[in-house]
């Protein structure tokens, strides 16, 4: 079984939380029982979780040596200019190495199919905000952040919208659906 989930912002990627008071989890979305997710998103990132009972496939899922490519909308402070982007393209030094070379593009304006965040991005009136579209094959610890950052755009708001050939589209946050395998 391969279950796609609109993670919502704020919502750990695992079923258990023992903080107290504890965070949100995926314990409350009534997803089947005996499903573990293939890879993760942070708690301050939205959007596309697959989610197997699969060992096999969610290791293939979320090792980086099978390289899938996973697709994130970025909302970044600042105007992003061409130079920038390029730079994402080619692949930035992090503090880790290297990343690889990436799918970059500036968007124009947020999707229209784009739900608002709860909270909202905090915006500021002096500073300009910008979105890039960015597809990865690695999967380093916050690496699309770190990866804006180094060239300059600090990210405001992170959403993943496709893993391989599974897409977020059709999903709001919080729902799920089964994908095929």
């Amino acid at each position: 079984m391969l279950i796609a989930f609109n993670k919502p912002y704020g919502v750990l990627c695992q079923f258990t939380d023992k903080t107290v008071p504890p965070r949100p989890t995926l314990a409350g979305f009534e997803l089947p029982e005996g499903v573990y997710a293939a890879g993760r998103l942070d708690q301050d990132s939205e959007g596309l979780l697959l989610l197997s009972d699969d060992g096999p496939l969610i290791a293939r899922i979320s090792s980086p040596k099978f390289h899938w490519p996973k697709t994130y909308l970025a909302q970044v402070e600042g105007e992003a200019s061409e130079e920038q982007v390029a730079a994402l393209r080619q692949g930035v030094q992090l503090k880790d190495g290297p990343t690889r070379p990436a799918k970059a593009q500036k968007l124009v304006g947020a999707p229209d199919w784009l739900w608002p965040r709860d909270p909202p991005v905090r915006h500021r009136k002096s500073v300009p905000d910008s979105w890039i579209e960015l597809t990865i094959t690695e999967g380093r610890n916050r690496q699309v952040r770190r990866m804006t950052a180094a060239v300059g755009l600090p990210t405001l708001r992170l959403l993943r919208i496709a893993i391989g050939p599974h897409r977020l589209e059709g999903l709001r946050p919080g729902q799920w659906r089964q994908e095929p395998l």
